[in-house]
């Protein structure tokens, strides 16, 4: 019997290529999602149906919020789940400035409801999605997990937080549970297909969509927020992750829970920074077009540099990220030139 594992938030960015991982490992995926971030196509994920497709398989999909905490309940009566894998959430940084209320009701008030249920239904193993946005503004580079957390500069990062906290304390008042909570850098790329991939609803937040959304025609140009950072170039630096490498570091995750773990924290990311202007020039290269950009005032809230320290990935789940800047932004060009609308796949205006 290959365990099932409850994937929240499943018709997402990273976590479509978890379940593209799970699938590859051996694991039965049971995924949710309420679509505040996926697109639909008919009752499923546009994600799910083509990973159904390339990989020839088939995929248990339920609309589900976790706000409804009786439907929750409904799907772990249906099914013995071996782990949950926690995704779902809202995580757009300047939103959460704008909507902050919003931001801890879908996200704490989701996270107590699963945890709630897990309880009573006796699942104790969670592989949380987390972020290194925990760490605020960074004391030292780089950044490992001994870093001081807390310090969030926006509402998201203190959900992030506080949901780390609330594991964390679940685990010490109840000993059969364990977690691993998984602090994410900047995942990009695609699955090597070119059928998954990141599709921003609305203005790209993130760097990288928002470059091949310039390289395709789809924006005119790229905004540099700063270039007076005390960096290489003054543009910003950040750990830049294959998205396909953060989905294998889940896979570990999920193993790790085996060994009774407890709680565990652990930094995925390459640990190297790369500048905004360098990853400009390495998707001018992937994509074979010149990116134009300009020069515009600092963000507020933004960091100079970013980086990780994933060391103890590497040693205690004997994982590490093995695709380089070239790969990400070669499988990036391939998704984003094969899909110029992304998953709607119209053509461009």
């Amino acid at each position: 019997m290959r365990q099932k594992i409850l994937v929240t938030g499943g018709g997402g960015y990273i976590s479509s290529h978890c379940v593209v991982e799970l699938i590859e490992a051996g694991f039965h995926p049971v995924v949710i999602d309420n679509f505040s971030n996926a697109v639909r196509e008919g009752d499923v994920p546009e994600s799910l149906r083509r990973i159904e497709k390339f990989m020839d398989t088939q995929i248990e999909f339920h609309e589900l919020d976790l706000l409804d905490k009786p439907g929750l309940e409904k799907i772990f009566k249906m099914h013995s789940f071996y782990a949950v894998m926690h995704f779902a959430g809202l995580k757009a940084v300047g939103e959460s400035v704008e909507q902050p209320l919003r931001y801890y009701r879908v996200n704490l008030t989701g996270t107590i409801n699963l945890l709630e249920v897990m309880q009573s239904h006796g699942v104790r193993n969670l592989v949380f999605s987390s972020s290194a946005t925990v760490y605020g503004d960074p004391q030292k580079l780089p950044i490992d997990e001994q870093h001081p957390v807390g310090g969030c500069t926006n509402p998201y990062g203190k959900t992030k937080y506080f949901i780390e906290e609330m594991i964390r304390d679940q685990c010490t008042a109840e000993k059969d549970w364990n977690a691993v909570l998984l602090r994410y850098f900047n995942p990009i790329g695609a699955h090597i297909s070119g059928q998954i991939g990141e599709d921003p609803q609305g203005i790209p937040n993130n760097l990288l969509p928002y470059v091949a959304q310039v390289a395709i025609g789809r924006r005119k140009h790229l905004n540099v927020f700063g270039n007076d950072y005390s960096t290489p170039d003054g543009t910003g630096v950040r750990d830049y992750i294959h998205v396909v490498d953060l989905a294998k570091g889940h896979i570990a995750a999920v193993r790790k829970l085996k060994d009774s773990c407890g709680c565990k924290v652990y930094n995925l990311g390459t640990g190297t920074g790369y500048s905004v202007l360098q990853m400009v020039s390495a998707m001018e290269k992937a994509s074979g077009r010149k990116i134009a950009y300009q020069i515009a005032p600092r963000r507020s809230g933004d960091v100079a540099s970013c980086y990780a320290d994933a060391s103890l990935a590497e040693k205690e789940l004997g994982w590490k990220a093995e695709f380089d800047l070239e790969r990400m932004c070669e499988d990036l060009w391939r998704w984003q030139s094969q899909n110029p609308t992304g998953f709607s796949n119209g053509t461009l205006p």
